[in-house]
């Protein structure tokens, strides 16, 4: 299997599909304002924050209501138009690019939190919140949202993403935390999956079908959502260590002695030195852990000196201690814009971000390769990873105007993700398949699992207008 390296060998039946004038003008009539066809907002849904290009999509719907949705569909289906969810534009895989050309519906403008359910822990939102937005409409209340993706990303993207962040280590990803879905199908269908209740035994799970699917099997408008109190006590701190593997074999043991830790971040020295850069701190030059941990104020203690036990005794020094509300917002802003940060490092350049997880056992054997390698081939980088549960991310930091450089890194990314897959993990722990992953699916999932998967889309999508090209290929 040989890493694509560009756009066509990534989905190489691409043919951009007409989009008919009568399209156009139906959109128009219905949305008015509503729908543009104005080249720099076409300029603006045609890209993302993955390294890709495509030509832009032919207009943009802004739909304000789940029935806009359903409007901007049935038209395209009936002129046979792919049609392309938008949020925010936070994809690092290409998932918003128009391969096969068509049109974006722009979801930002449904953006309000319909209602919470205090007594029981959940709340519904429109896909166009952001998960920024929607923690500081239910502080209030006590509770919050923990899935933290390093983007202020829409609960719509994520959920179509099956996104996680750094609280996965204790609080699950999407996955876990969406409870029931308003979609859109392919036909222009407004169907409903799930309930608030916390659990189900009846029929298929269509709600995890539709978590994870990337558009490619309708358009997300409404989510359900479980929520958390907010934890009693909470502690953050620091711990650097003279190597990564120290610090990887600290994260693991405190895995594997079942420490209830609520993040733990490893943040390599390279990429220590381009967050003090960007974000004005003074951080330890050396592979850290950045930790917090959640409960009583007697476990939080527990779990601290614990952890504090087990790093020390991999060369770990003394915690450092993010006592405030102030300096953890400022620590975990600071992991949160480390891809900033690491772009903003080479001027001009490029980043090819890719993740992988692997099972907690494995971690160690995957990533110190992955750095060994890494580090041969010359090509600046960054690495972060919410290593509590398996999961790591490079992003590799081109000079656009250097083909040896994305060859390199290509070749980079397809070693890593044979090596994840070999250790029976996964080609992407997070950001998704979209484009950038295709080419790996059917080594993790076989063949006869991709077809299965093929089998349902056409079944849903039988003019494969939702998001083609993304996943696999027909």
């Amino acid at each position: 299997m040989n890493a694509p390296t560009a756009l066509s060998h990534l989905t190489p039946e691409i043919a951009l599909r007409e989009v008919p004038d009568a399209l156009i003008e139906a959109l128009k009539a219905r949305f008015g304002d509503q729908c543009s066809t104005a080249m720099a907002v076409r300029a603006q849904h045609g890209r993302d924050e993955s390294s890709f290009e495509a030509p832009p999509p032919s207009a943009v719907v802004f739909a304000e209501s789940t029935q806009d949705v359903a409007d901007a569909v049935k038209l395209a289906s009936e002129y046979s138009v792919p049609v392309i969810p938008f949020g925010v534009g936070s994809s690092l895989e290409g998932h918003l690019l128009a391969v096969q050309g068509g049109i974006s519906i722009d979801v930002s403008r449904m953006n309000r939190v319909l209602s919470v359910n205090a007594d029981d822990l959940t709340v519904t939102v429109q896909p166009g919140v952001t998960r920024k937005q929607l923690n500081e409409e239910i502080k209030s209340t006590g509770l919050f949202f923990p899935i933290d993706p390093g983007a202020d990303a829409s609960i719509g993207g994520m959920s179509a993403t099956r996104a996680s962040g750094t609280n996965a280590v204790r609080y699950g990803t999407m996955r876990e935390n969406v409870l029931s879905l308003e979609v859109v199908t392919a036909s222009g269908e407004i169907i409903r999956t799930g309930t608030r209740a916390k659990k189900s035994s009846a029929g298929y799970d269509l709600t995890r079908l539709f978590v994870g699917s990337e558009g490619t099997l309708g358009v997300i408008t409404e989510i359900t959502l479980r929520i958390y109190p907010l934890p009693e006590a909470v502690s953050a701190a620091i711990c650097s260590f003279p190597s990564i593997e120290a610090a990887v074999r600290t994260t693991i043991e405190t895995i594997q002695l079942g420490v209830p830790i609520a993040r733990v971040e490893l943040i390599d020295v390279n990429t220590v030195r381009m967050v003090n850069a960007y974000s004005k701190l003074n951080l330890r030059e050396e592979p850290m852990l950045l930790m917090e941990f959640h409960g009583s104020p007697t476990g939080v203690k527990e779990q601290a000196e614990t952890v504090q036990e087990i790093a020390s005794g991999h060369g770990g020094n003394a915690f450092e201690w993010a006592s405030t509300p102030e300096e953890r917002t400022r620590l975990w802003t600071a992991r949160h814009n480390s891809y900033f940060a690491a772009v903003q490092s080479r001027p001009g350049c490029r980043a090819i971000s890719t993740d992988t997880c692997v099972p907690i056992s494995r971690l160690a054997d995957c990533l110190l390769e992955s750095v060994a390698e890494a580090d041969a081939s010359g090509i600046p980088y960054f690495l972060v990873g919410h290593v509590g549960d398996g999961n790591f991310h490079f992003g590799y930091l081109l000079d656009p105007n250097d083909p040896k450089e994305r060859e390199t890194a290509e070749k980079l990314n397809h070693s890593l993700v044979a090596r994840a897959l070999s250790l029976e993990g996964t080609c992407t722990g997070e950001h998704g398949v979209g484009l950038h992953k295709m080419g790996f699916l059917v080594d993790e999932a076989g063949a006869g699992a991709v077809d299965v998967m093929r089998t349902i889309k056409r079944a849903l999508d039988p003019k494969n207008i939702m998001n083609p090209g993304k996943i696999f290929s027909l």
